[in-house]
């Protein structure tokens, strides 16, 4: 038996606003952040659970004090008791009364709960020796099941019904591990996409992602229209008449604003809108997805828990579903997202790209594909060539797909000398180097 010794905290930040990296029409001079955690233990192993979640700067001022008020929950508990049943351990978090009234299961304090779920997740899997997709694809429907709060889904998804996916993927597991292993999960780019880049950039990397073998790319767009008509065509002309060019708002728009941008830049034929609104207005989503088809509606990065995704598939209003590993509470409230993917017939093409994105959300694509959904038609993870290198396991893409990784984790640690020395401590021109 092992016990929760120490819950670590980190405030991460990387200076992307110096280059414009990520800059779109709603935050035009992101710096990349993690609010970080680790949870470490007394085993003999050595193992370590990390978790974060994902912030542009100054947000991590709040996150990492959520994040510490977690500490007097973890440390001193069982780890096996733990980690032996995570749809326990995620109710033990999620429905503590002190820790809920800050949302209820949404916000600053859910994101962190979240954290912590996916650091024992990465825990868990060290210890098994897999990946953590790997490791979720190898659990029973039964315990998948298991892992996953119902409350206030029941009227879109039940348990049974859940049982039901789970069991009609589990003949076909070991084929689709070994399709995994040996092709990879396809990706698209947004690197080409980014508001801030030059006219130049953007051609040069539209042409770039092509020659890698990227099956789409994706624009920001929102913040001028003729702009956005201006560099869609660059694109448009970069890549050929049918390949397809996602376009991303990132909820700038109201309503009526978003029907009558999307259906001005109909002519280059987007592959989808993605966050044309507010991620909280299901009836608008809906009322957008009526007015602008055919292009389709993607949304979820903001999405604040499954209760929302739920509500944006019932009205209609979502027809690309986009997890994000660090939005909800952690694996398990994602799965739930899954399965009501899977339920509804939507495709799950995750958000990624910001720190550790990437390399978090590719375990649940990955997991989707070998136990629940069992295609990959349609579905694509997103991908970001941006702080890679920061991660003890880094993402590998090759000719535009996501090689599936083999190292034991969920891909969350990253490395002391990365943590070190972009640990805030100030602003970016002074920051003191540890």
């Amino acid at each position: 038996m092992s016990t929760i010794v120490s819950v670590d905290t980190r405030d991460i930040r990387f200076p992307t606003s110096l280059e414009l990296d990520g800059s779109d029409a709603m935050n035009p001079d992101p710096d990349y952040s993690a609010a970080y955690l680790t949870i470490r233990t007394d085993a003999a192993d050595g193992h370590a659970g990390h978790g974060f979640v994902f912030t542009i700067g100054r947000g991590n001022d709040v996150q990492v004090a959520a994040l510490d008020a977690l500490r007097g929950h973890l440390v001193g508990r069982d780890v096996e008791g733990l980690l032996d049943d995570m749809g326990a351990t995620w109710r033990l978090l999620a429905h503590d009364s002190q820790l809920r009234w800050l949302g209820p299961e949404k916000g600053v304090m859910h994101m962190a709960i979240g954290a912590a779920i996916n650091a024992l997740w990465d825990l868990r899997a060290k210890r098994a020796g897999l990946p953590l997709w790997q490791l979720l694809a190898g659990l029973s429907p039964e315990e998948l099941v298991s892992l996953v709060d119902f409350r206030y889904l029941s009227d879109a998804i039940t348990p049974a019904e859940a049982l039901t996916l789970f069991e009609a993927a589990e003949s076909g597991r070991a084929e689709r591990t070994a399709q995994l292993l040996a092709s990879g999960y396809p990706a698209y780019t947004t690197t080409p996409g980014w508001l801030g880049y030059s006219d130049e950039k953007l051609d040069r990397l539209c042409r770039e992602a092509v020659a890698e073998g990227f099956p789409q790319i994706k624009l920001k767009v929102g913040a001028d229209l003729a702009d956005d008509r201006r560099r869609l065509g660059i694109a448009r002309a970069a890549v050929g008449p049918t390949f397809p060019i996602a376009i991303d708002a990132n909820q700038r728009w109201d309503i009526g604003a978003a029907i009558g941008w999307v259906n001005e830049l109909a002519e280059f034929d987007p592959a989808w809108i993605e966050e044309p609104t507010s991620p909280d207005d299901i009836l608008g989503h809906a009322a957008i997805a009526r007015g602008i088809a055919p292009v389709r509606v993607a949304t979820g990065e903001h999405v604040q828990n499954r209760i929302v995704f739920k509500q944006l598939l019932q009205a209609g209003g979502m027809a690309v579903m986009q997890i994000d590993a660090t939005r909800v509470g952690g694996v398990n409230e994602n799965i739930a997202n899954l399965l009501l993917a899977a339920k509804f017939g939507v495709p799950v093409c995750p958000h990624a790209g910001g720190v550790g994105l990437c390399e978090a959300v590719q375990h649940l694509s990955m997991f989707d594909f070998v136990a629940l959904s069992g295609t990959m038609d349609g579905r694509m993870i997103e991908y970001v060539d941006h702080l890679h290198e920061h991660f003890v396991t880094p993402v590998v893409v090759e000719r535009g797909r996501y090689l599936a990784p083999t190292t034991p984790g969920a891909g969350t640690e990253m490395l002391v000398s990365s943590v070190e020395e972009y640990t805030w401590r100030g602003s970016h021109a002074d920051r003191v180097r540890a």
